[in-house]
């Protein structure tokens, strides 16, 4: 059999993410991880037309086809290492969701919250995993009855994330307290969900220093020993 000619495809953004997630480290490793991450997906033109939208508002979530457009830089790897496995373990880029693929391209389902089209068309998600200035190529309806498969295995990934308790110093919780009443944003949820996966690179938990990371417009600052993880303070940016 004769293989086809390989052949170049252009592909359109379709819209652009703002999310609370404004730097890789830190962003979950699937959606759903973290209810309480935002983010809006504004569509840009000539894609941001409301008949584009219409309907959608009846499904609870959505399908978000987009580019990996943080880790393009690096280039892809035929092999990587899950951290869910240790970080030591390897498995073929194809037997993982790494965004050190070929293309680039990252799919999840996400809740669709609102559609917004006031001033174009903006989709307010909920439990997301997508770095802010994402490129988005395409969106569908999630459909529970085809979408979810009954009986799917779920591979070597059946391991399941360490769970760790995460506790506020009283000046991280105040300064929590403080920024959720101006702003409507739930920080502190937000912060125990993601640090209860430990976002820390599998080669650095046995490290005793502090780490950081930014949310919204807030770094946080934690020190994690054994399974407990402590948010020692937070400050705006």
């Amino acid at each position: 059999m004769e293989l086809p000619q390989t052949a170049n495809i252009s592909i359109e953004i379709i819209g652009y993410v703002t999310s609370c997630f404004t730097e890789k480290f830190a962003v979950p490793r699937q959606p759903g991880l973290t209810p309480s991450a935002s983010a809006r997906l504004r569509m840009v033109p000539p894609f941001n037309r409301k008949e584009m939208v219409r309907g959608l508002e009846t499904f609870s979530h959505i399908w978000v086809q987009f580019l990996f457009h943080a880790a393009s830089a690096e280039g892809w790897k035929p092999t990587v290492r899950p951290p869910r496995l240790g970080g030591t373990a390897r498995r073929g880029v194809w037997a993982t969701r790494s965004p050190h693929r070929p293309n680039f391209i990252g799919l999840s389902a996400v809740r669709l919250v609102e559609v917004d089209v006031s001033e174009g068309v903006e989709l307010v998600l909920g439990g997301i995993d997508l770095l802010d200035g994402t490129p988005v190529i395409d969106i569908k309806p999630y459909l529970p009855e085809s979408d979810r498969m009954e009986g799917a295995s779920d591979g070597w990934s059946a391991e399941p994330f360490a769970e760790l308790v995460v506790q506020f110093s009283a000046e991280a919780a105040d300064f929590c307290r403080t920024y959720e009443q101006s702003t409507g944003s739930p920080l502190c949820s937000l912060i125990t969900e993601v640090l209860q996966t430990d976002p820390r690179p599998a080669s650095q938990r046995n490290r005793r220093e502090e780490f950081g990371m930014l949310l919204w417009d807030v770094n946080v600052r934690w020190r994690t020993e054994g399974d407990v993880c402590r948010v020692l303070y937070c400050e705006r940016r």
